[in-house]
């Protein structure tokens, strides 16, 4: 059976990372890919210089922001 390529927003999450197969970091990352997704989707379909640097600002934020749900959902006292 053939894999599907991964999406934008899956790549930039590292879907496919996630050693311990935690759940939660899955389900998080998912949500964070799609909304990367979207806006790369934006990205990608508008012809404003402003808009294509606001969607890649967002994209950066979104990744930042999953990186510290994934810290606080793996973090172990």
């Amino acid at each position: 059976m053939d894999e599907r390529e991964m999406t934008f927003g899956e790549k930039a999450v590292g879907l496919s990372f996630n050693p311990s197969g935690d759940n939660l970091v899955h389900q998080i990352k998912t949500q964070f890919a799609t909304a990367i997704d979207e806006m790369h989707a934006l990205r990608l379909r508008t012809d404003s210089a402003e808009v294509k640097r606001l969607a890649s600002v967002a994209i950066t934020e979104l990744q930042g922001a999953q990186m510290w749900a994934v810290k606080a959902a793996t973090w172990r006292d």
